[in-house]
């Protein structure tokens, strides 16, 4: 178990907080598209201000090489304000810990807000080089982590920073993230079951070996089930195929069975010939012919929909990775859709572990009906591993 002090184990009444934001946003124009994150950050942000700290913000944003004007963290000062109804002061420095950084941070009265510039237009920031790290702690007595995009980084604001701080804990998003996807995995109400979904089954290797060990019933859906199906002897047509990953794929058939785990395979396909939503599609099932031909698999079929659906009704604990199918294409989406709403519907711990399936339940309307959607893809991949996140090791143990 992991036990972490959070905000809510510490005072900053007239103390400098440091607090590392994932403000990395979709802006087009000038403009942010998409509020999530910033929205995610409102509750620890709130509850430091409302409790007579100075609040220094910082986060990354893309990936620029040196200062990027269009990556300025500007615009998330003018949201951030707007969102929290007082004044956030921005402090553009290029170098992030400038002279407007101090001026503005000498002038602080208990409960100000203050952003500090894009941390990775310093090069050292995603080398976690000891100069920033320095630059960063000097402003603050307190850091707060509430970045779990970034928690599977070693970075300065993340982690080298926690070196030269006294008191490092984590924020709410942070502590939310903690006990619903590192939790659950580690001590789950049974039955457990996990979902993986999305093309590739070697960006799940490490996932599917580690859930494995932990679940009842384990659902594999999207492109990388057909590199599963290929493997046992399955026709697959021009589907997606991991050639390289086959023998990985009936290693894991054997373990599920020799851990006693319901490892669920697709057993009928929507498929066409293009991977196109316009093109001609229809339902096949594995056990007639199979996939033949130029077809390949874009989507589960209604019988597997059936199937995972009734394994999903009897969880207890349910973790979800990745779409069942092409669900950006209305044609192919079916089979996630179903799979949402039968998470929508479960008595269960409902977990999204980031990423695509994070989009999916949100755009298909069953966000709200979710238990915890995570806020990292690659973090919340590297939980789902049984790895140690740098970000979250980094805040001092309870």
């Amino acid at each position: 178990m992991l036990n972490k002090k959070s905000v809510d184990d510490i005072q900053v009444k007239g103390k400098k907080v440091l607090v590392r934001c994932d403000f990395n946003v979709p802006i087009k124009d000038g403009v942010i598209t998409d509020l999530n994150r910033l929205e995610g950050a409102l509750p620890t942000i709130k509850k430091l201000v409302n409790d007579g700290g100075k609040i220094i913000l910082c986060s990354h944003m893309g990936k620029p090489k040196g200062p990027t004007p269009e990556l300025s963290l500007a615009p998330v000062a003018e949201k951030m304000a707007e969102l929290l109804g007082q004044e956030v002061t921005f402090a553009a420095d290029d170098t992030v810990v400038g002279e407007n950084a101090k001026k503005a941070i000498d002038a602080m009265q208990d409960g100000d807000i203050v952003l500090l510039e894009n941390t990775r237009f310093r090069a050292e920031e995603t080398k976690n080089g000891e100069a920033f790290s320095k630059d960063l702690a000097s402003l603050a007595d307190v850091f707060v982590n509430d970045a779990f995009g970034a928690a599977h980084r070693a970075h300065c604001s993340n982690v080298g920073v926690t070196a030269f701080v006294d008191t490092c804990v984590v924020g709410y998003l942070m502590q939310k993230e903690i006990d619903f996807l590192g939790n659950a995995v580690a001590n789950p109400k049974r039955p457990f079951v996990a979902i993986l979904g999305g093309a590739k089954v070697s960006d799940k290797i490490n996932v599917i070996n580690n859930l494995l060990d932990k679940v009842d019933t384990l659902i594999i859906g999207g492109g990388m089930a057909y590199t599963f199906l290929k493997a046992q002897g399955f026709s697959i047509g021009k589907s997606l195929l991991e050639e390289d990953k086959m023998d990985y794929a009936l290693e894991m058939v054997e373990k599920a069975k020799e851990k006693g785990v319901n490892l669920l395979l697709p057993t009928d396909h929507i498929v066409s010939t293009e991977f196109n939503n316009d093109a001609p599609f229809k339902e096949v099932e594995d056990a007639g012919e199979g996939i033949t031909g130029d077809y390949m698999g874009l989507d589960i079929g209604s019988k597997t929909i059936e199937k995972y659906s009734a394994a999903i009704k009897d969880a207890k604990t349910i973790v979800w990775n990745g779409p069942m199918g092409v669900f950006e294409m209305e044609n192919f989406a079916k089979g996630t859709k179903a799979i949402a709403q039968a998470l929508a519907e479960a008595d269960a711990t409902t977990i999204i572990g980031g990423g695509d399936s994070a989009a999916a339940v949100n755009i298909l309307g069953f966000g709200d009906k979710m238990t915890h959607i995570s806020t990292g893809g690659g973090a919340s991949l590297e939980f789902l591993e049984g790895k140690e996140l740098p970000g979250v090791v980094a805040a001092d143990d309870k």
